[in-house]
């Protein structure tokens, strides 16, 4: 969720989808952006956000450790469905629960707009992306001051979708970072393991020679199916990653 450090998500003013209709909504820390194959139903879309916010604001308020901890946490059996979200991809990552509410949130987002019919849906939530598509479609990487590999894309067919692509950085943004990473960028089907994964993987990337060991523990995660970490002008990949400049 955002800190006093938030800052407007610029990156949008690139976004070139002109077959999607597109909103916008800004929910107190959570600021997602959703691109639909119809007129996204904003009411409908509210009140799911308020909802999750809703399980993950009360779920703080009975177990403070769910919004601090760095490290995997248990939940409660009875926790609500983003929550188990969130803490069975912490576990897997080995971070905290809240490495992965984004893309929790937008994981949860996505498959209630595709179980109301809609067929396209793409989801951003401050740079981790729940996306299902009918036609190939291409996600650009930012990488702040590095910009060697700003103009580098990948392409995500149909056939793999829905996805979840998720970036993290310890150069770009907001989020608690340990590393030094311009990007990390998990691709899974499980949107809340690749937010969990991104983050934990950036924490690893401090300098050169960390990057081989960073991509070997990202693509040693059941249901990662893709990485690609930048750090300055070097960048390593591995898994179903297709490039496009």
């Amino acid at each position: 969720m955002k800190t006093d450090r938030y800052r407007r998500r610029f990156y949008r003013d690139w976004v070139n989808a002109k077959d999607l209709r597109l909103l916008r909504i800004a929910k107190s820390e959570t600021d997602i952006e959703v691109l639909c194959d119809k007129k996204p139903d904003e009411d409908f879309i509210l009140e799911r956000i308020n909802s999750y916010r809703w399980d993950i604001e009360n779920y703080i308020s009975r177990d403070r450790r769910f919004l601090t901890a760095l490290k995997p946490i248990a939940v409660e059996l009875s926790a609500p469905r983003v929550i188990q979200d969130m803490a069975q991809a912490a576990d897997r990552a080995g971070v905290g629960p809240m490495a992965a509410v984004a893309g929790a949130i937008a994981q949860r987002l996505g498959k209630d707009l595709l179980k109301k019919g809609y067929r396209q849906v793409i989801i951003e939530n401050g740079g981790d992306i729940f996306l299902k598509t009918k036609k190939s479609r291409l996600v650009g990487i930012y990488t702040g001051k590095s910009k060697l590999w700003n103009a580098l894309k990948i392409k995500i067919k149909p056939k793999d979708t829905p996805l979840g692509i998720c970036t993290s950085s310890g150069t770009v943004g907001h989020s608690l970072s340990f590393g030094r990473a311009d990007s990390v960028v998990i691709l899974s089907k499980d949107v809340a393991l690749a937010d969990a994964v991104a983050t934990a993987t950036a924490n690893r990337v401090r300098q050169r020679q960390d990057l081989q060991g960073a991509l070997m523990f990202a693509r040693g995660i059941k249901g990662v199916l893709g990485a690609i970490i930048i750090l300055n002008n070097d960048l390593i990949s591995w898994g179903k990653v297709e490039f496009v400049k």
